[in-house]
């Protein structure tokens, strides 16, 4: 027994420091990471919708015109759009901060970052430093929370900035929602919000809920927060998952604890997380 602990200890001490040093040293992002779109209409051949008609979410505006956006909201983050332009008008980028205060803020083009902007002083004031969140799935594939679950690994840690999901609506500050939101979702969901105490704030994570992603349309689904108006969203994050730590720079910034800050990337060969 003394010798197995023993032999845990040394395989534990030689692991080293596996936290990210993130926010104040880089991200260890694997080469597949695909992060914000960088859209330069300029590169765009007048009438080519090459890109809009091989993205299979809908997430390309005005394609081929000099006000071509994409829509990061719909964005599943594949690259058939990348993939089907002649031109290279559209790139994907490593730029991991992709959170938003609204909606409309999630249509981009050009390539500067989303830095969500952070709730007014009073607001800071009341949540303090820290939140205490309880998670929704609200119809998901289990694709955000399985990231969600990852943010509070050994990894992201982000207990160390006073962000934990708690069991109970009545202990939180607010709501994370994934999925597009099910009909048979839904009623759950209002029942979870007004269980929750004010001041609440809510959170879309995912694709499906900011939009319904690959769902939207169907008539089983609400096309996400934006088809449940009972809810006001604070903060918007895009992904199809969102990494771990897009999820924990909108947050953050939604506390005002990050503010601008410098890309810092680290790109590693690994595959998985």
């Amino acid at each position: 027994m003394l010798d197995d602990i023993l032999r845990i200890l040394r395989l534990r001490a030689g692991m080293g420091r596996q936290t990210v040093a993130w926010p104040d040293g880089p991200v260890r992002l694997p080469e597949r990471y695909r992060g914000r779109p960088a859209v330069d209409p300029s590169r765009c051949t007048d009438g080519c919708a090459a890109c809009a008609e091989a993205c299979p979410a809908g997430a390309i505006l005005d394609a081929g015109k000099s006000t071509m956006r994409v829509d990061l909201g719909r964005c599943t983050f594949c690259p058939a759009c990348e993939e089907a332009c002649p031109a290279g008008a559209i790139a994907f980028g490593k730029d991991y901060r992709l959170a938003a205060r609204t909606r409309e803020e999630l249509v981009v083009s050009g390539d500067a970052p989303l830095l969500a902007a952070a709730l007014d002083e009073r607001a800071r004031r009341l949540f303090g430093r820290s939140l205490r969140l309880r998670q929704v799935s609200a119809g998901g594939c289990n694709g955000c929370e399985a990231e969600l679950n990852a943010s509070g690994n050994v990894q992201f840690d982000s207990s160390r900035f006073g962000v934990q999901f708690v069991a109970s609506p009545r202990h939180a500050d607010g709501l994370v929602v994934t999925g597009p939101v099910t009909e048979g979702m839904r009623l759950a969901l209002l029942k979870t919000w007004e269980a929750t105490p004010a001041p609440r704030l809510v959170v879309a994570v995912g694709a499906c809920a900011c939009s319904g992603g690959p769902f939207r349309g169907s008539p089983p689904q609400h096309d996400g927060l934006p088809g449940v108006p009972e809810l006001s969203v604070d903060l918007w994050i895009p992904g199809c998952p969102p990494h771990p730590i897009t999820f924990l720079d909108g947050l953050l910034r939604l506390l005002g604890r990050l503010e601008g800050g410098e890309l810092r990337v680290e790109t590693t060969g690994v595959v998985d997380r």
